[in-house]
């Protein structure tokens, strides 16, 4: 329960964010109201991997520090359980979200990263081939121009209509008692037809400009070209990943499959982490879980960097990074029990039995 409780936190927060970002990102460019939910929920999907290692280490603490604060691993202690049988229920607990993160990592994570960045591409030609709303600036061609009009009628004619567009270091501002707005047949284009208005042409700061009426005036507008659907290696396929032999491919397909040691890892860790002093509170290890965490995924990351820039060859992995962990968690640990028998030892009534016990 502890587990899902942090886990459950962590993804509010995640979702939270992601909500933030596709707003902001809808918002800049004009995306269609009915992809917004599906981007929040893909990218919620594509980060998921990263809250389920935390998740179990943050959950083996709080349950274990519990146990130790209200004294409840004191008295199976002193009942003959022996520390080790603990791990079989965290054992058995990081065995199954091990499975369920690699299959994140490997398969679910780079199809989201996909449909996510395929459905940007949409809502971005969506939104830019969407119809002028009246009483809305709207933007086009990049930048282009930006197009303003008072009202709109059933038939798509636009009224009271201001357009600004440039053209290299000169401004062309028109205004129009009425336009209209196609759209090529290949959507790369589009054309805003004025009637009867007045356009000023001229630089910006300079004492020049032209004035001209017209009864009607074109303005066309080059559409960017198509978005490349996926161009992220985020969303690569693993199966692509694993026949490449190009640097950050292999940075990338070392950083997926270190995810799932990570957890086991952790949710190992995490029960010696856990342990409690004598009135200690309940939450005294947290902060300790969370630096721990913090250090293991930037050393990860660090790993990475290092394949990508080959200062580490791709042959070594990110193996070593599990390596530091462990033995750095075993001497934060294991370390002082370790060196209070050694101080000891020959100390009268010294049980050597029952300082190891109490060292685990």
């Amino acid at each position: 329960m502890s587990w899902l409780a942090v886990t459950g936190v962590l993804l509010v927060l995640i979702v939270t964010n992601e909500v933030a970002r596709v707003l902001s990102r809808a918002a800049d460019n004009q995306y269609p109201r009915s992809m917004v939910l599906e981007l929040i929920g893909l990218g919620a999907v594509s980060n998921l991997q990263i809250i389920v290692p935390i998740g179990i280490l943050l959950g083996v603490v709080l349950a274990f520090g519990r146990l130790y604060h209200d004294s409840e691993m004191t008295a199976a202690l002193a009942c003959g359980a022996r520390p080790f049988r603990f791990y079989a229920p965290v054992s058995l607990l990081a065995a199954l979200l091990t499975v369920l993160l690699a299959w994140l990592s490997l398969e679910v994570a780079p199809q989201a990263m996909a449909s996510v960045l395929d459905l940007r591409a949409v809502a971005l030609r969506a939104g830019q081939l969407a119809p002028v709303a009246p009483g809305r600036f709207r933007t086009f061609g990049a930048g282009g121009a930006v197009v303003y009009a008072q009202g709109a009628g059933p038939d798509g004619t636009l009224s009271n209509v201001f357009v600004e567009r440039r053209r290299g270091d000169r401004v062309e501002v028109a205004v129009a008692d009425r336009a209209r707005h196609t759209v090529s047949p290949d959507g790369r284009s589009l054309t805003i037809t004025l009637y009867d208005g007045e356009r000023i042409e001229g630089e910006p700061g300079g004492a020049e400009f032209r004035i001209m009426r017209f009864a009607e005036h074109t303005v066309p507008v080059q559409m960017p070209p198509p978005v490349i659907p996926v161009t992220d290696l985020d969303a690569a396929p693993t199966a692509k990943l694993l026949g490449a032999h190009d640097r950050v491919s292999e940075a990338e397909l070392q950083w997926r499959f270190a995810l799932p040691v990570m957890c086991i890892v952790l949710a190992l860790v995490a029960v010696p982490l856990s342990r409690l002093k004598p009135r200690q509170g309940r939450y005294a290890r947290l902060w300790v879980a969370v630096v721990l965490y913090l250090v293991y995924s930037n050393l990860v990351a660090l790993g990475r960097s290092w394949i990508e820039h080959g200062t580490a060859p791709p042959s070594a992995g990110l193996w070593w990074t599990h390596a530091v962990v462990i033995g750095a968690a075993a001497v934060v640990v294991v370390g002082p029990g370790w060196l209070a028998r050694l101080k000891h030892r020959d100390a009268p009534g010294f049980d050597e039995r029952g300082a190891t016990a109490a060292m685990q």
